[in-house]
């Protein structure tokens, strides 16, 4: 059977960012794990920090894989939306998404704002100049879309004040959001904490990673939090 293997960040540099695997009938991710280590030794090293999911869920070892599954290889993510909101997401309606360009963030807090609401809390996320002391020119994320968009629907739909995620991918500049969170509720209290929650598990959960470019010209993956 045939497995459609994509890898993103430091794995993708190894295997490239796509490619096809053969494998028998009736194997399971650890069989899959065995056939990359065959062919990229330098795995071996990585795999207690990696993540596997298919088609968008995470995986065990013994799960079984079926001809023509999406299998995802993901290093820790990095942790961390358009001038119009794209790729929308239902059940969460337009209050989650990833977008390729620079975020509006009005357009964001008009997601969650509404009458009943007496706090309505940004957060912004934005891109720093500097990291341990060295200078920083821009940063560039790179998203596994697909589960990183039902991942953000997830968060959203479970927190328990009306909340919006919105982030951007690509390359952001220096000062520019590369996230923004909005949240509402009646009393502040419960805002402050729901947007610290949303972050927080948007570093642990959504497949993004961020790839830091230095003003001396090195460009470096920042992967601290495995996938959970």
């Amino acid at each position: 059977m045939k497995i459609h293997v994509v890898a993103f960040a430091t794995v993708g540099d190894v295997l490239g960012r796509e490619l096809n695997v053969e494998l028998a009938d009736g194997s399971r991710v650890e069989d899959l794990k065995t056939e990359l280590a065959q062919r990229h030794p330098e795995l071996a090293a990585m795999w207690p920090r990696l993540a596997i999911a298919v088609d968008g869920e995470i995986a065990s070892p013994d799960d079984a894989l079926s001809d023509g599954v999406e299998v995802a290889i993901l290093p820790p993510v990095s942790g961390g939306a358009p001038t119009a909101v794209a790729e929308i997401i239902a059940p969460a309606a337009e209050r989650a998404a990833i977008v390729d360009e620079k975020i509006d963030v009005g357009t964001v807090e008009r997601l969650v704002a509404a009458p009943n609401c007496g706090a309505v809390l940004l957060f912004l996320g934005t891109v720093r100049d500097h990291h341990q002391g060295r200078s920083v020119a821009r940063l560039t994320y790179t998203a596994y879309r697909s589960m990183a968009r039902k991942a953000l629907a997830r968060i959203v739909e479970e927190l328990p004040e009306r909340t919006a995620i919105v982030h951007r991918v690509g390359d952001v500049p220096v000062g520019e959001p590369s996230v923004v969170i909005a949240v509402a509720s009646p009393h502040r209290e419960a805002a402050y904490e729901t947007s610290r929650t949303a972050l927080e598990r948007l570093k642990r959960e959504v497949p993004i990673w961020k790839r830091e470019h230095y003003a001396d010209g090195e460009v470096v993956w920042r992967e601290e939090e495995p996938l959970v």
